[in-house]
């Protein structure tokens, strides 16, 4: 029973993160520039987990020695989010989403360089694998909105997502409560945000009541929602098979942004996201793929001998 209720949980943070799109494109199209979109979307998120740790009477008290630690992580975090929208003017969100999935291959990558953690075949098969995929979805004509600085653009905001990941993981942070730490996140990525807009003058004020909807909807779905679901999914099955029920994000955004906003889908897509959703698969999968493999040649050997 907790097997299928972790499962569930995974489903949904899956397809609530999937839904940046739904909620994005429109504000686009009333004229809210990504910061203003942004500076609303981790104020609102921040309120909104604020109360339900309130509500459920959780500390909200830190170490001051966090702090520095903190507005790093909220600095990976803004950069992450401003390239995922940016890359949204170069190519369908769709698209731009499944990219930006490609994190987890950044995050081996980040362990290689940084802390000397070898990978295995399977990691590199992984990273061969997305590279030909990236490739794949950069070809393109004009009307698929496609061009190399997009996909770079996206690909940076992969990046700081997965700078986000290895600092967690790699620091003392890992052990504070998760909704403590993402709320402090947002709070700190709310005040650059605020920082920015004060030297940019670009924050707008919300337009109209729908969009004010779409902000809401923004911060509680694939924000504080997905989240709290994460939380649950990986208590009940396990980070492993989260993560790879992950693999509906990408696929969210791609069926949103077809059916929604009428954007086309060719082979070469299809093509180029399964071969950025089987990298990822053999990222997260790559330990239990060989030690299977190691039984399998254990149990083959001594027939042969």
């Amino acid at each position: 029973m907790n097997s299928i209720k972790g499962l569930i949980y995974g489903i949904i943070t899956s397809v609530t993160f999937g839904l940046i799109p739904l909620f994005t494109l429109p504000l686009m199209k009333q004229g809210m520039t990504l910061d203003s979109i942004l500076f609303y979307r981790f104020l609102f998120a921040t309120i909104a987990l604020g109360i339900m740790m309130k509500v459920k009477k959780e500390s909200f008290a830190i170490k001051w020695k966090d702090l520095p630690l903190l507005i790093i992580l909220s600095a990976y975090y803004m950069c992450s989010a401003q390239f995922l929208f940016w890359g949204y003017d170069f190519m369908g969100a769709g698209v731009a989403t499944t990219l930006h999935f490609t994190y987890p291959v950044f995050v081996t990558l980040l362990m290689l360089i940084l802390f000397r953690e070898k990978a295995s075949w399977v990691t590199w098969l992984a990273i061969i694998l997305a590279v030909y995929g990236v490739a794949h979805l950069s070809i393109g004509g004009e009307e698929h909105k496609f061009s190399f600085l997009g996909v770079g653009i996206v690909l940076l905001s992969a990046l700081g997502y997965a700078a986000y990941i290895t600092t967690v993981n790699k620091s003392h942070l890992r052990t504070m409560h998760n909704r403590k730490l993402a709320f402090y996140v947002f709070v700190f990525t709310t005040l650059l945000f605020v920082g920015k807009v004060s030297v940019t003058q670009t924050l707008q004020p919300i337009p109209d009541i729908m969009s004010g909807v779409n902000l809401v909807l923004l911060a509680v779905l694939p924000t504080v929602i997905s989240n709290i679901t994460l939380l649950l999914a990986v208590h009940h099955i396990g980070g492993t098979l989260t993560s790879v029920l992950g693999a509906l994000e990408p696929v969210t955004a791609v069926c949103i942004g077809a059916f929604v906003f009428g954007e086309a889908f060719t082979w070469q897509q299809g093509l180029g996201i399964a071969m950025i959703l089987v990298a990822v698969t053999l990222i997260i999968l790559g330990k239990p793929i060989q030690n299977t493999l190691s039984s399998v040649v254990k149990f083959i050997r001594p027939r042969h001998s």
